[in-house]
């Protein structure tokens, strides 16, 4: 297939984006990586792409043009794959309706996680196609809480974690424990979203399994 990664942002991107576009590679795709959204307007050139994937945080400063909010939207919205990874689905505060693209994620000042680490991940429906060959598995990355996400989302993986208090933000903070979503899929007008929590940094995306799900996810959201 042929697939667009919009990279960038504050976060190390130049740690994870070259280990997902050799990954991407390996598996038979071919991979435009760009930092510059513009593309995202020019729906001549995004015709020719069979999924979009975002390994990029789109807020502040970096939050997309409203051409190019548009052209995603026109992109997914006729049925066209979407890739979200990790922070890539922070709702910025300039474009709330991105929210209804990825069925929620990241929220800026309200959403948190326990220190990177190590910690177990678990595939809550076994029969979901982005867990196709995947069964529960161990990573190193961030297990993100506080998040807002859609009812209507198609959770296939969580984790756990237990109280504890933290620091963040330059204080210590209590975190609740439960089971917390870490992937899932939903629809956009004809096209098909996959979001996964997961993939913090380069570390993050050499997990055999992650890499696994990423291409699972592809598959399923470019699949007509």
């Amino acid at each position: 297939m042929n697939l667009l990664v919009i990279s960038g942002g504050r976060h190390p991107y130049e740690e994870s984006t070259p280990v997902l576009t050799r990954f991407l590679i390996q598996a038979g795709h071919t991979i435009t990586v760009t930092e510059d959204a513009s593309i995202l307007a020019d729906s001549e050139r995004m015709g020719g792409f069979d999924a979009l994937i975002f390994n990029s945080l789109r807020a502040g400063e970096m939050t997309l043009s409203e051409d190019e909010q548009a052209g995603m939207k026109g992109y997914i919205g006729s049925g066209n794959g979407f890739v979200c990874i990790h922070i890539s689905g922070c709702v910025p505060d300039e474009w709330q309706e991105y929210r209804e693209i990825t069925g929620g994620g990241w929220v800026m000042g309200v959403s948190y996680h326990p220190p990177y680490g190590q910690f177990t991940v678990n595939v809550s429906q076994p029969g979901h196609p982005g867990v196709e060959g995947i069964s529960d598995f161990v990573t190193n990355d961030e297990l993100y809480m506080g998040l807002e996400y859609a009812d209507d989302n198609d959770v296939f993986m969580t984790g756990d974690s237990e109280d504890g208090t933290h620091a963040w933000g330059g204080k210590e903070t209590f975190m609740a424990g439960g089971t917390f979503p870490l992937g899932w899929t939903r629809s956009y007008g004809e096209g098909k979203v996959f979001v996964t929590l997961l993939g913090h940094n380069g570390l993050s995306f050499e997990t055999a399994e992650f890499q696994k799900m990423v291409l699972n996810g592809i598959e399923w959201a470019a699949a007509r």
